[in-house]
């Protein structure tokens, strides 16, 4: 075809808005139908109109424009002459229609077919004017991540009401694009919605460096999370163990508990006027051994020691010895210094939800918690308690300030082996998965083997994106419980490239294979594959690589102004209110005037992860407590979470 006197403007749009027929309808059964495809003598425009799997064709009917996705191609009688003319079939699924007006111009896409076509219909590819309508979003409410790859000038758009509010989840293979995927996501809707609260479950550390600045990173050596905020099964995990026999132990701890936060309550009622403190609900005869009140290790251990006095036969004395030592060495432990290094106990919940779930926002809407340099034995517990966290927060709230929480490697968490995992983990995201619509809590499950995730949970997800999935068992768990239409775009799945998903379910218009837009360079997650050919071409400069890396191996820690692991700070918002009222302190950091600075641990920082000015240490009745006292909450802020959690203790 001579283009040479065309207008460059132009040059597209006849292809696309050109009616291009297709071929004849020949069978129709219920909601799909078989199309005799036309035969061209042309072989080149016969292979150019050509649909494949995925495109979307439309039916001319009197009232309505039908709109079908090819499903399956076929040829029931192949030539082997290549000359010869055959007979090829396009077999269609009816997704919805466009409803004319009285003058018989296309009106808003609709799922649902009113009027079915009939034999002999004449089929044509649907328009560039025709797909937007059908890929059409409310502008307000969608953010656009991609185009479509029937017609890249289509934009891919997701619904942010009915993706979050009934859960989604991102599938692919390691390699695909996962990360990169969630990352744009959730940088499109926060450009929309600043004012957001999305809580990041980040395993590999990658995410900090695609919300550089507008998100707030909690790391091991600044997470605050105290002790006493677990519940009771989560508590026996950390403090007993899985070890044989520990009934006894159990039954132990869950007395001591209550008696733990009941001789709390009734040391802070010893203040000055001997007053109960102000907006306490409890007394010691309703606290409970999940109630979220403080207590203190030093309780515990007192209790048992008194019970040890008592005890005269030695066999009876073996569970609480046991259990004392066990308190006192996690206690210690400078790995868990981030859950028992304070040196006070505070009633900080307040503080603490509202770092995690940006109450307020401050600039930052996104927490990223890295989990990457937990212990390996604790890592499901935190996870336990940040989702319990979040779907209390979203009941007691009323559903008033909604949470998205990501869940990365989700597989890990929520396993289909019922003897893998923590119980307490599986039941918290299962409660949100099934009843966090409810309250304004939303889930976005990341894994790379959806054959090993919980599939209850996977079936609470209404929006999936599935990028390449090579494994078989992976493709059959997402066939088993989608429609015709979108099942045949599976067939791509392990062929798609990187950055391309099959995308379905109740945040998209109709269900679409996808190319998702590149994010800046900047803004990528730090998840590319390493380059072993460029690192083995070179030589380490010195030795102190190597002792970098075993002191921060033995202290646990990330040091952030290593080479090895960088995050730049972001600077820090002009209200904070998830301050504690005293600096935490740990107890590994404590060493005398003039000692130097063991290697690999940091100063302990304060509620932010900002280190504060070091401390002056005075003795009170109760316990070591830390001096001066940190500024505390603005006082509209603090009241109103602490109200939620009179409402969430009583």
């Amino acid at each position: 075809m001579n283009r040479t006197n065309e207008n460059p403007q132009d040059k597209v749009a006849p292809r696309v808005e050109s009616v291009a027929r297709v071929g004849r309808i020949v069978a129709v059964t219920g909601a799909h139908a078989i199309i005799l495809l036309d035969i061209e003598e042309r072989p080149n425009v016969d292979a150019e109109r050509s649909p494949e799997i995925g495109t979307l064709l439309k039916v001319d009917c009197a009232t309505s424009i039908s709109l079908a996705l090819v499903s399956a191609l076929s040829s029931p009688m192949p030539s082997h002459a290549r000359n010869e003319q055959e007979l090829r079939i396009v077999e269609v699924e009816f997704i919805g229609e466009l409803p004319k007006d009285e003058h018989g111009r296309p009106k808003t896409f609709r799922r649902g077919i009113s009027s079915y076509p009939s034999l002999g219909d004449t089929v044509y590819r649907a328009s560039r004017s025709e797909l937007s309508k059908a890929y059409a979003c409310d502008s307000e409410t969608s953010i656009r991540v991609g185009h479509i790859q029937q017609d890249p000038s289509i934009p891919a758009m997701i619904k942010i009401d009915e993706m979050l509010g009934k859960h989604f989840a991102v599938l692919g293979t390691t390699g695909t694009g996962k990360s990169c995927t969630v990352a744009l996501i959730l940088r499109r809707i926060l450009e929309k919605n600043p004012q957001a609260h999305i809580l990041l479950l980040d395993v590999h550390r990658e995410y900090a460096q695609s919300f550089k600045g507008i998100s707030e990173v909690i790391a091991p050596d600044n997470m605050v999370l105290p002790f006493w905020l677990l519940n009771f099964e989560e508590a026996v995990e950390i403090l007993i163990g899985q070890q044989p026999g520990r009934e006894t132990d159990v039954e132990i701890l869950r007395e001591l508990i209550p008696m733990a936060k009941a001789r709390y309550m009734n040391n802070q009622r010893r203040d000055k006027n001997g007053a109960t403190p102000r907006g306490s609900l409890l007394d010691g005869s309703n606290i409970g051994v999940d109630t979220p009140l403080p207590y203190r290790t030093s309780d515990l251990t007192g209790i048992l020691e008194e019970y040890i006095g008592k005890l005269e036969l030695r066999g009876e004395l073996a569970p609480y010895k046991r259990l004392k030592a066990r308190i006192e060495t996690i206690s210690r432990d400078p790995r868990y210094a981030f859950m028992f290094g304070s040196l006070t106990v505070q009633d900080n919940m307040a503080s603490v939800l509202a770092r995690l779930f940006r109450i307020p926002v401050a600039g930052k809407p996104i927490a990223i918690v890295e989990l990457g340099g937990l212990p390996s034995e604790i890592i499901n517990v935190v996870v336990s308690v940040l989702a319990r966290l979040a779907f209390d927060f979203g009941v007691w709230s009323a559903g008033r300030i909604p949470i998205t929480f990501v869940c990365e490697e989700a597989h890990r968490y929520v396993p289909i082996d019922k003897s893998l995992g923590f119980e307490p983990t599986k039941k918290a995201i299962s409660r949100i998965a099934k009843e966090g619509r409810k309250y304004g809590v939303s889930l976005c499950m990341v894994t790379q083997r959806p054959a090993e995730l919980d599939p209850t949970i996977l079936s609470q997800c209404n929006t999936i994106f599935s990028m390449r999935l090579t494994n078989e068992r992976d493709q059959d768990i997402l066939r088993a419980g989608i429609s015709d239409a979108a099942a045949s775009l599976l067939e791509f799945m392990s062929t798609m490239g990187t950055g391309e998903a099959i995308t379905f379910g109740e945040g998209v218009a109709l269900p679409t294979r996808i190319k998702f837009d590149m994010l800046a360079e900047d803004e990528m997650p730090k998840s590319n594959t390493a380059s072993f050919t460029t690192n083995w071409a070179r030589d380490l400069p010195d030795d102190s690589f190597l002792n970098e890396v075993v002191n921060r191996w033995r202290a646990q820690t990330f040091n952030p102004d290593s080479a090895a692991y960088t995050v730049e700070a972001a600077p820090a918002p002009a209200v904070q209110v998830a301050i504690p009222t005293q600096p935490s302190i740990r107890r590994d950091t404590l060493q005398p005037a003039g000692a130097p600075q063991r290697p690999g641990i940091q100063p302990a920082p304060n509620g932010f992860g900002q280190h504060a000015p070091a401390p002056q240490l005075r003795r009170s009745s109760d316990a070591v407590q830390a001096s001066p006292a940190a500024p505390a909450p603005a006082v509209g802020q603090q009241a109103s979470l602490a109200n939620l959690i009179k409402q969430f203790r009583s």
